[in-house]
């Protein structure tokens, strides 16, 4: 079996390639949550990845949960309520919270339709960024089930509770153009330049200090369930850290030295 998630390393930034085309890149599969798990956490551990990409194989940026083995109750989809309670738990909701925890700044590319989990997979991202034959889809009611992946969090968070909640109850799909005018995206490319602009903002992200990138995004990820008084407190334990690194030292200086001439 191949591997379901390819990883490709240029310098500071890894691709992150989502290997599963026969299913449209499908992730509700036991291998390809392993190999999120598993990144995720060897990534963390690794200070020179300062950014991530995600994309998908072929012409889909993932189609989510395998709809053939819903359909078929097998995977996840198998055995009494309980049964599938727990195929969630320890299944694709180990997904979200392992790019959650995950303190690398991400980046989808998303390069073809993101539905079901598949759209929520983008929403998890830092940062999105979408082919013109991109659309999103929240289309779990259209199967008479609900976003069992986390997606009502994440896609509120993305595009606020109005248009979140317009896409989670009708189940319709957004196109590329209608996700930027939403904010879900910052950017639509033709086909051919998607992963090329994708590497640019992921070079622009890199260039900085990864103390820098990684602390910014907690904070980022704090000031959406924290008051005013947590985040500041934060900020200053996180600042005085940032203070004492070498990183800081010298691009001061470099600064200094500049505004001198």
């Amino acid at each position: 079996m191949s591997d379901p998630l390819l990883v490709e390393r240029d310098g500071h930034v890894e691709t992150w390639t989502i290997n599963l085309p026969e299913t449209r890149n499908a992730i509700s599969g036991p291998d390809v949550v392993e190999a999120f798990m598993t990144h995720t956490a060897r990534v963390d551990r690794d200070d020179d990845v300062r950014c991530i990409i995600l994309t998908g194989a072929g012409s889909a940026f993932s189609a989510g949960g395998n709809v053939h083995e819903m359909a078929e109750r097998r995977g996840m989809f198998s055995g009494a309520p309980y049964e599938q309670r727990n195929g969630y738990r320890h299944g694709i909701q180990q997904i979200p919270l392992a790019l959650r925890r995950c303190e690398v700044p991400m980046i989808a590319a998303v390069n073809g339709p993101a539905v079901g989990a598949g759209c929520d997979l983008a929403m998890m991202c830092d940062l999105r960024i979408a082919s013109e034959k991109a659309f999103f889809a929240e289309s779990f009611v259209q199967l008479g089930i609900i976003p069992g992946d986390g997606g009502a969090w994440f896609l509120t968070r993305a595009i606020g509770p109005a248009r979140a909640a317009e896409m989670a109850l009708t189940g319709d799909r957004v196109d590329a153009a209608t996700a930027l005018e939403w904010g879900m995206v910052s950017r639509v490319t033709t086909p051919e330049d998607l992963m090329d602009a994708a590497r640019e903002l992921a070079q622009r992200v890199a260039k900085n200090p990864t103390h820098a990138t990684r602390m910014a995004k907690k904070l980022l990820q704090e000031s959406q369930q924290r008051d005013l008084e947590g985040v500041l407190e934060l900020s200053a334990a996180m600042q005085a850290i940032a203070h004492h690194t070498q990183a800081h030292t010298d691009a001061v200086q470099a600064f200094v030295e500049r505004t001198r001439r």
